[in-house]
């Protein structure tokens, strides 16, 4: 959407904010009737990737399917008409135009925004399908990590994932995007570059790369296929003294298997302790932390929800598969959500010690519910507990050792005092 439909856009719903809050109240009793008794879904994306201050939230189950309303059913018929009224205003007194589309997205955005909840959201169905890409953790494109070089203005390319097209086609770290299809990318917004490169897969995007080479600057065309691309979000190293590290950036579809995977590997090599690092994860899918945390936490309760009716759902674990090897956590200010969720399980259980600062604080569950156009909406519909029965929501969750990031030191030579004080930790615990 452009600056001028932006404009119009936040026109109109300063024109509607008294009448939107009714008609919110009106339409949200409709969906109500459609989620009571329902079980609830929680915690996004981005991508929820480079971990926001406010953490991203994400569903845990299919969406319900609720039919769209072809307009409101108002009691009040006076809400009706003072939104014809207005539309009518803006019709005939506006000095631009503006499209019936835009006014209704502008109702539903607004309908949420009534709410005062940051985690509230009205999704068209472009971006309902988008952000589902983004909770899976696939997408369809070449591979390749971007960020918008802050000197240059052009999009740069920071990494390049394995077994992807940006890889097999020679690809870099460092090699600038100059041109998109023939498009000069000067300056363009990162979205706008990702969008142009995304697309059905099968098809190729047509890029031209600066690279570096001998002191110099040299430009070449590449035809990149886009394909299926698996979003990393588990890395594992096995660190001395048979000591495993794996992190997780966020808990994504994908994260399942590649968590089994990384915890099948450590095994096989010989692991006798385990740093888990969760920090600056902003947390992801419910259906996703409670599978990882069914791989390493005794039996028993992992996290159970409860909505405004007081109706409780409970996940748990059998727990066939306990970790039996000394545990460290790796937390920090932005460990939001569902890596609180499984951070909470295992200083409930004692499973193992949180290292490093108080987690965000995000205890609350968001739900997805559909509409058969395409759309969807986000509601906050329930809080979670941990094992014990904690409320962490606004206030976090505190490690069992307090560790300030020292991040002098890592910019320096990459030492890592938190990393460093959990493998202290875990070296005295080794037989």
């Amino acid at each position: 959407m452009n600056e001028q439909d932006n404009s119009r856009k936040s026109y109109f719903l300063g024109l509607l904010t008294g009448c939107i809050i009714a008609a919110f109240i009106l339409c949200l009793v409709l969906i109500i009737k459609v989620i009571v008794g329902e079980g609830a879904a929680t915690d996004s994306r981005g991508r929820m990737t480079a971990k926001p201050t406010a953490p991203q939230t994400q569903t845990t189950q299919d969406p319900v399917q609720v039919p769209a309303p072809d307009g409101l059913v108002a009691e009040d018929q006076a809400v009706l008409d003072k939104m014809n009224y207005i539309e009518d205003l803006i019709d005939k007194e506006f000095i631009d135009s503006v499209s019936n589309d835009a006014l209704q997205e502008g109702i539903y955005d607004g309908m949420m925004s009534a709410l005062k909840d940051p985690y509230a959201e009205y999704y068209t169905p472009e971006e309902w399908i988008e952000m589902q890409q983004d909770t899976q953790g696939i997408y369809y494109g070449i591979g390749a990590y971007l960020t918008k070089d802050e000197d240059t203005l052009y999009p740069r390319i920071t990494g390049i994932i394995k077994n992807t097209p940006a890889e097999e086609t020679g690809l870099q770290e460092d090699d600038y995007i100059v041109e998109i299809e023939g498009e000069d990318t000067y300056n363009w917004d990162l979205s706008d570059v990702v969008s142009h490169i995304k697309g059905p897969e099968g098809t190729k995007v047509h890029l031209t790369i600066s690279r570096k080479e001998n002191g110099n600057r040299v430009e070449t065309e590449y035809d990149v296929e886009r394909r299926r691309v698996e979003t990393p979000t588990v890395e594992y190293e096995m660190k001395e003294d048979s000591i495993a590290y794996i992190a997780i950036s966020e808990f994504d579809t994908v994260t399942i298997d590649q968590f089994a995977e990384a915890l099948s590997d450590a095994r096989s090599d010989g692991m006798k302790a385990m740093v888990l690092d969760l920090r600056s994860n902003p947390g992801g899918s419910l259906q996703a932390v409670v599978e990882i945390a069914r791989m390493i936490l005794p039996k028993g309760r992992i996290v159970y929800t409860e909505d405004k009716y007081g109706v409780q759902e409970s996940f748990d674990c059998d727990g066939k598969y306990e970790l039996d090897v000394p545990l460290a956590v790796l937390v920090n200010g932005n460990s939001a959500s569902a890596s609180e969720i499984l951070s909470g399980a295992i200083k409930d259980y004692g499973l193992g010690t949180l290292v490093g600062t108080t987690t965000f604080g995000k205890g609350i569950v968001q739900q997805l519910f559909r509409l058969t156009d395409g759309s969807a909406v986000k509601l906050t519909v329930s809080h979670y507990y941990t094992p014990n029965g904690n409320d962490i929501h606004k206030v976090g969750i505190e490690p069992d050792v307090e560790v300030e990031f020292d991040a002098d030191a890592y910019r320096e030579d990459k030492t890592d005092n938190q990393l460093d004080k959990a493998m202290e930790i875990l070296k005295k615990k080794l037989p």
